[in-house]
């Protein structure tokens, strides 16, 4: 009988420790404190509006930059990198250049269809393909906004030309019903590029030639993202 108290009295021990080494008090393992989650931080800033809005834009054209504001919206491409005019292709590994007014020719023509309607054309005049990202940054004489772009028209992927391809954008000048504001006639037009990050410094600008007698924008003036199929806007 001895013999069998003390075998009954073990059993009771041994499971009086793993309820201790198992049992947290809510009759669940307890594993640890839980890991902190990593996080990261995503950079927004506002974009430079219209007259209308009341917000000024950066002035850089003169300088050889793009003209648009310093505090732009990011998008959609990944973390903002230094500044660069080259870039390695993630998927191909090729060197690329972005497109700017040294290895482009850049035309601007008005169009009577659709009306108050502008065509940008850029040609790659260089020996390697060369990327034109976003849309391009319009300075009118010494205008001080930038004219937004038209998100609806954001190509799914960058534009690339090869050399001797053209990349286009449409710009709308001014509203057919007249409801624009601050119209007025201009003579000289800077066409900015931008880097890889929005609103970037994409390197020397162009600028085109305009009609004799110039051409009229007002506060409406707007232009599309760059296309490498002209169809894409030709309806905008």
């Amino acid at each position: 009988m001895r013999h069998i108290r003390l075998i009954a009295a073990t059993g009771t021990a041994v499971a009086a420790l793993a309820l201790t080494a198992c049992d947290n008090g809510t009759g669940t393992e307890d594993e640890g404190a839980a890991r902190p989650k990593a996080t990261v931080a995503a950079a927004e800033a506002g974009v430079s509006k219209s007259p209308e809005s009341g917000t000024p834009a950066q002035d850089t054209a003169d300088s050889g930059t793009t003209g648009a504001s310093t505090t732009a919206r990011t998008q959609t491409l990944g973390a903002k990198p230094a500044a660069s005019a080259t870039r390695k292709g993630q998927s191909t590994g090729r060197s690329v250049v972005l497109c700017n007014g040294t290895n482009t020719s850049v035309t601007a023509q008005p169009l009577n269809r659709p009306l108050n309607h502008m065509l940008l054309t850029v040609k790659n005049t260089g020996g390697k393909t060369c990327d034109l990202p976003y849309y391009p940054v319009l300075r009118f004489d010494q205008m001080q906004w930038v004219p937004q772009a038209d998100e609806s028209t954001q190509p799914q992927a960058v534009v690339s030309l090869a050399p001797g391809e053209s990349g286009y954008a449409s710009v709308l000048l001014s509203a057919a019903d007249g409801s624009g504001s601050g119209g007025m006639t201009a003579h000289k037009l800077t066409v900015g590029f931008q880097g890889m990050t929005p609103n970037s410094d994409g390197g020397p600008s162009a600028t085109p030639s305009l009609p004799a007698k110039g051409v009229y924008y007002d506060s409406t003036l707007k232009v599309t993202y760059w296309q490498k199929d002209l169809d894409a806007i030709s309806n905008w």
